[in-house]
Formats: C-alpha cells, structure tokens, sequence
C-alpha cells in the first residue's frame, strides 16, 4: 500500500496513529501485533502476528477502520448464503415462524415442541453467522463492534418474538451501523420490533386509551423503554435526568411499535407508528417544551439524546472499558466525549481517537484484560485454526460459561469486567474446553444431527480427566500442535508457564497453552 493510494485523509489518520503508537515503546513490534489483534478482534490465527507487523500496526488498524474495503473470503459468504433464514426480514420471521391465526399448542405438547424447534431454527442459524464472521472474516474489528453494540444495545432472544427477531435485530438494527453515526444506530434499534417488543413499547399508549384485546391489548404509559433508553442507551445512570423525565419521554413514544396483522402479511417495514395510540398532549422533557406532533416529537427526542453531552461520556466510558481497561482512564474518556460531540457521533472518529492514544498503547493495559466467554471461545478456535462445521458444542459451551448467544434477559447486557467472569467454577470449564480443543475430540467437524433437540445449549462438556486418550503421551488425530500454537501466539508467556508446558506431556502442551494466564487475557 503507498502514499498515492492512500490519499490525504487516511494519512492524516496514519500520523495521528503513528503519534498514539510512539508510546508504545515499551512493546516489541510482535507484542504492538499481538494487542490490536487482541483489542480490534478475537485474536490471531496462524501468521497473523507476522503479517500484521510486515503490515504495520498503524496501516492494520486503518484497515480494520474502513471494513467496507476488504472483501470477505468467497467461501465465508457461500456459507453464509447457505444459511436460508438469515437474509429474511422481520416481517417475513412472524410471516413464516410466528404464532398463526390458530394453533392450539397450549395443551398439546407435541405441537408445542414442534413450534419451539421452529423458532430455534432461526436462532441457531444467526448464531452461527455471527460464529462464522467473527472466526473467517478478516473484518474483525467489525465484528468485535457488532457484539459491543449489541450488548449496549440488548434484546433477549428467549422473550416471546423475539426468539425468532434477535437475529434478525443484529442484521438490520446493528451490524449496518457499527461503525457509523450513534444517531442511526440509535434510530435503527429504536423502531426494529425486537426492541420495542423486549421493552414493551409496543402496548404504551397514551392513558386512558386501551387498543387491541386479550394477549395483543395495549392498555396505558409503559415506561419500560424509556427508562432504558436513558439509562443504558444514551445518557447513562448518572446522565441528569428525572423520574419526570422518564414519564415524559414514554409519553412521547407512545405509538411506536409493529401491528401484528401487517406483519403476518409479510410488510416489509415492521416499523409502525399507531396515532390513535399516541399522547398528543404537550410535555417536558429533559428541560425542554414539546407539543404534540406525533411520530416527529419521538424522532426529535431521539436527536437530543444522540447529542448530549452525557451520552458522549457514557458510549465513550463504556469503549474505552471494552478497549482499554475496565477501569478506564477518565482524561481518555473526556478526549473521546469531545471527539464524540465534535463529529455528531461518529464513531469511526471515536475509536480513532481511543486508538491513537497513549492509554490504549501503555505497556500497563496490554495483556490486561480478561476474556469475556464469548471472547475466549472464539479467540481459541482462532488460534487453533480449527475448521467448525458444527456449531452446537460451541453455543453449549457458552451456556454453561454463562454467555448463551443472543441469551442476556437483562438490557444491560454481558459485561466486560474481569469481576464478572473470573471464578473457579467458569475457569474449570474454560480448561475443559481447552482440553477438548486441544486433544481434537470435541466434534466441530461433524455436520449435527436434526433430530437433536438440544438446539444451542449442546451437550454438555466432559471434564478434562475423562477426555479419551489424556495422558497416554500421544496426540490424537486432529489434535492442536503446540508449537504452532506458541508462535501462533507470538510467544508471549513467563518463565513459569513455559517452564508448565515443558514439563506437561506432549500431547497436553496445547491444552496447558489454551489454559494458561496469559490466554485468559487479551
């Protein structure tokens, strides 16, 4: 890549990166490699180290920046494409895997099951889209912003609708916007029914009015999503706004929501704003007057909060805990805010600024980090390069390290602090899923039988000392080689992990590298 095709914009960008990575001089060129493929993705697959410092951290991250200009590999999209559910809109999903007109299935558990399995189609077929992206796609970055944003932005995949609309949410209402203006990512999730069903938007009509009847009947203010939209999505907790507020703000949105008879014929816009619903009567929010216009007031809140000064905060405290520490230095935090205020929101710009800074590259935060589940898993089948034809083990894994896909019933979201994944009971199965990646015995390669019904919770993991063959000295075949494995890693363990693995029988070494301290963290 030289200067001519890069263009004036992008090197302005690789200055401010090159001064951001002057800092980071306590880091060899392998260990700068190895943090932005920790940070920016799931970690490296074999080679990756060695071509990102050929490359050039600074050039890397610009890549990563701009995925729009990196091609994904032809054969992630074939499967990608194989996967029938996933281009279907929302409309389509309640159209053709939603609750018809009649079904008795209340008492008939036979039909119940079989609605159920349905419904687990569409999940399991999302999920492993996002598997595959996050393990093929040399878009990482990208892929490590859509879990973020989907965090922040959560929905519960075992709440109603929304079993067969989370996939179909990170498609339409998330991954677009990732790397985007906030302002849209914002709109997008707002009006998505996956939202407004989780949130109970949906029902909030304006007091005194009761629409629909039986399970469909929305009856009076439901201030559910209002309050999260400030608490979690914008302002944050401490973001300066009131009880009153939050009456204000469900007031404005009433009426937004889906209407059921257009989606079961298939409409392509499952947005729907009800105005027979909607409180049409003046209000006060966030200090500020607004009469009643309709859709146009809810669209009007959602530019104010897009904009202030506590959202740039909350999103940019909340980046720089992902990227950089979970206890985040707050002078970065403010050059973030700043930057999140003087380009409305782009967060493009954002990380750029989180990336080019001397926080990011200190020595210190490297390394420092503790694997979320989610990251864990996949940055081990990353680094063991193990082809994955079956996706089943891998969402069984994650449930029981607490971390089912598409599973947090609470809107915050998984968190991202070492304080809510580090205990013995996770770190015993974190090695015994090691053990099993490592010994190549857990079947990843076997196409999974449609008769299981066991869907994306898996079977469950065995213990490392029942895992055939453990110890005998011999590795089996599909089996991680450990040498690989280290220079896969770039070498970077202590004396006393190193002296571990040596002393390990050889066909354990991998395991005891998938298992050791310094792959828990990134």
């Amino acid at each position: 890549m030289n200067a001519r095709r890069l263009g004036t914009p992008a090197l302005c960008a690789l200055a401010l990166l090159a001064a951001g990575i002057a800092h980071a001089a306590a880091l060899t060129p392998e260990q700068q490699a190895l943090h932005v493929l920790n940070r920016l993705g799931y970690g490296p697959r074999p080679g990756d180290v060695a071509a990102v410092v050929a490359m050039g951290v600074g050039r890397y991250i610009e890549q990563q920046l701009a995925p729009e200009r990196t091609p994904e590999p032809e054969q992630l999209r074939q499967r990608l494409a194989a996967l029938d559910t996933l281009p279907m809109s929302a409309a389509a999903l309640f159209d053709q895997y939603g609750p018809p007109a009649v079904r008795p299935v209340k008492d008939d558990p036979e039909a119940r099951k079989a609605v159920e399995r349905r419904a687990r189609i569409i999940t399991e077929q999302a999920g492993e889209a996002r598997f595959l992206r996050a393990l093929e796609s040399p878009r990482q970055l990208e892929e490590v912003m859509v879990d973020f944003w989907f965090n922040h932005f959560n929905v519960y995949a075992g709440k109603g609708l929304d079993r067969i609309w989370s996939g179909n949410y990170e498609r339409e209402a998330i991954r677009p916007y990732v790397l985007g203006r906030f302002r849209d990512l914002l709109g997008a999730t707002a009006k998505h029914p996956a939202m407004l069903f989780y949130l109970d938007n949906w029902r909030s009509t304006a007091p005194g009015i009761v629409i629909g009847r039986g399970n469909n009947k929305a009856e009076g203010l439901n201030e559910n999503y209002a309050r999260e939209l400030m608490e979690l999505h914008t302002l944050g907790v401490d973001g300066g706004y009131t009880q009153a507020d939050v009456v204000a703000l469900a007031r404005i949105l009433t009426g937004w929501g889906f209407n059921r008879q257009l989606l079961a014929r298939g409409t392509a816009t499952p947005f729907y704003f009800d105005a027979q619903r909607h409180d049409f009567g003046d209000k006060v929010f966030l200090g500020r007057a607004v009469s009643g216009r309709g859709i146009a007031e809810g669209e009007w809140a959602l530019d104010v909060l897009a904009a202030h000064p506590a959202t740039a905060r909350h999103v940019s405290f909340q980046l720089a805990q992902y990227f950089v520490a979970d206890n985040p230095p707050l002078g970065l935090v403010d050059r973030m805010a700043r930057r999140f205020l003087d380009t409305q929101g782009d967060m493009r710009e954002v990380l750029r600024t989180l990336f080019s800074s001397p926080e990011f590259w200190d020595a210190a935060n490297a390394g420092a980090k503790f694997k979320t589940p989610y990251h864990y898993v996949l940055s081990t089948l990353r680094a063991a390069d193990v082809p994955v034809a079956n996706f089943r083990p891998v969402f069984g894994v994650l449930a029981q390290l607490g971390m089912p896909l598409y599973g947090c019933p609470t809107p915050d979201g998984y968190k991202n602090t070492e304080a809510a994944w580090l205990n013995p009971d996770a770190m015993t199965r974190r090695i015994n899923f090691a053990t099993a990646v490592a010994s190549g015995r857990l079947p990843l390669d076997r196409v999974p039988d449609p008769s299981d019904d066991r869907g994306m919770g898996g079977a469950p993991l065995q213990r490392a000392a029942e895992v055939p063959g453990r110890g005998s000295g011999s590795a089996a075949p599909g089996a991680v080689d450990p040498e690989l494995l280290r220079r896969t890693l770039g070498n970077q363990f202590s004396a006393k992990t190193l002296d571990a693995i040596a002393s390990a029988p050889p066909a354990l070494r991998a395991a005891m590298i998938l298992g050791s301290p310094e792959f828990m963290r990134f």
